[in-house]
């Protein structure tokens, strides 16, 4: 177990070294300019989010297929992992994380235009899609197609079943007191009685427990910088500053320097809003909309409120506090979003946690409909239900057993995601921006799609 633990580590460094974020990163800037910058229609996709696109094929709303991918994306990431980055990186990979978001949307955008553009009625009447339709219906590669779906179905049992399983179950132990096997039992009951109904049940849930949680903890980070506030404009100073110059933050920081402040950032960025990974979309592709542009400017709302938004808001509470309370040990990264949070009397620790607990969860119900619809690519529909079945298993063995394998397995995964769906968007970067100067920027996005 070791040797396999120290393998899969080995090549999660690997794969995730600076290669990939640069890839990643510049898919991001190249699409942005390539779509002519879509970035520009924000409030447009806004409101497509929360308007029902009447007469549209699709399994769910465009607000159902957003809120089951933001569910997916917004995890205990958007805490913890904004903390880490500012540890190793200081202040300024705050500002680095931001602009990966920023640049991000149009990823994010292209990735579900291609969804739509390539989707497929099933036989069970369902609507699939993917980079793993649009590799093989728009490129022709199949063989890569398949790559993507076998890395997207065990990648859904370590980031987004195990991991997050293990999260909530040390988390409800370390702070109740509950027993481990409890509540791996109680996960188990409460994701079987959601995923069992598929895409529509995942969806209607997520569309109740996303807002609602989101809405909680960018209230408790809005308290903590009123609470901060005398220090909220120095920490966007230091943000700014530190990431060109890291000795401007002192302190503990001055071992930084701002190839580590983007390092940290960056990677932090891309982890969490997930653009470029090709998880997003597949959900996409089942949602309500007269043409893939629609849909488009709707998915690329995702990262704006993942990582614009909230990896924000974190990054200033974070570094607000550690200004407002000098005594504060930046050196690891969940002690300090604690601590950060504990300011805020009485309803501070609970709130963090119910966060946490919440985030982990919708995480698990979004990686079950994105490892359903590979298994289902590649076996066609034969297995989906001992997927599901497996999947449930699955999430009580990762609540009581350590994981450190499991989680670099699950990053190996995550990345070998990324290399063949970022193929798809280079490669059919032209369709996406024909499309969308057909839809967007020729002002017809209230047009049908064309044999849709």
């Amino acid at each position: 177990m070791d040797a396999i633990n120290n393998l899969f580590s080995l090549l999660s460094s690997v794969l995730w070294g600076w290669p990939m974020v640069i890839l990643l990163l510049g898919t991001h800037v190249f699409l942005t300019f390539r779509l002519r910058i879509p970035q520009r229609r924000l409030l447009t996709g806004i409101r497509l989010s929360v308007k029902k696109d009447k007469g549209a094929t699709g399994d769910v709303s465009q607000f159902g297929a957003l809120a089951t991918a933001l569910a997916a994306t917004i995890g205990t990431g958007n805490i913890v992992g904004v903390a880490t980055a500012v540890a190793l990186g200081g202040p300024g990979a705050v500002l680095w994380c931001w602009l990966t978001g920023i640049f991000g949307m149009a990823t994010k955008y292209a990735e579900g235009l291609l969804a739509v553009k390539y989707r497929v009625k099933g036989e069970d009447g369902r609507t699939y899609g993917g980079p793993m339709y649009a590799l093989e219906l728009g490129l022709g590669m199949k063989w890569l197609a398949l790559l993507f779906a076998i890395f997207t179905a065990l990648a859904s049992f370590g980031i987004g079943c195990t991991v997050q399983a293990n999260s909530i179950a040390l988390l409800a132990n370390e702070t109740f007191g509950v027993p481990t096997w409890i509540v791996g039992i109680f996960i188990c009951l409460l994701t079987g009685l959601v995923i069992m109904g598929g895409v529509k049940s995942i969806a209607r849930v997520c569309t109740v427990l996303v807002p609602f949680m989101a809405a909680l903890y960018v209230i408790g980070c809005i308290v903590i910088l009123c609470m901060n506030g005398s220090f909220v404009w120095p920490a966007v100073q230091l943000i700014v500053e530190s990431a060109f110059n890291p000795t401007a933050a002192g302190g503990g920081f001055v071992g930084a320097t701002v190839m580590m402040a983007a390092r940290y950032g960056i990677a932090r960025g891309l982890f969490s809003n997930e653009s470029g990974m090709g998880s997003a979309p597949i959900v996409a592709a089942a949602a309500q909309t007269r043409n893939p542009v629609r849909q488009a400017l709707v998915s690329s709302t995702g990262t704006f409120w993942d990582t614009v938004i909230i990896c924000a808001l974190t990054g200033l509470v974070l570094v607000s506090s550690i200004l407002a309370y000098p005594d504060i040990s930046f050196a690891d990264g969940a002690a300090l979003t604690k601590v950060a949070f504990s300011k805020i009397p009485y309803v501070g620790a609970p709130l963090l946690t119910f966060g946490i607990l919440t985030f982990a969860f919708s995480t698990i119900l979004g990686w079950s409909y994105y490892g359903e619809s590979a298994v289902n690519y590649i076996e066609h529909q034969r297995i989906n239900r001992f997927y599901r079945i497996l999947y449930i298993v699955a999430l009580f063995f990762g609540s009581i057993i350590s994981l450190d394998v499991i989680w670099n397995i699950a990053d190996t995964m995550n990345a070998l995601m990324a290399i063949p769906n970022l193929v798809a968007l280079l490669l059919l970067s032209g369709v996406a921006a024909r499309e969308t100067d057909k839809y967007l920027w020729g002002g017809r996005l209230d047009e049908e799609m064309e044999n849709n």
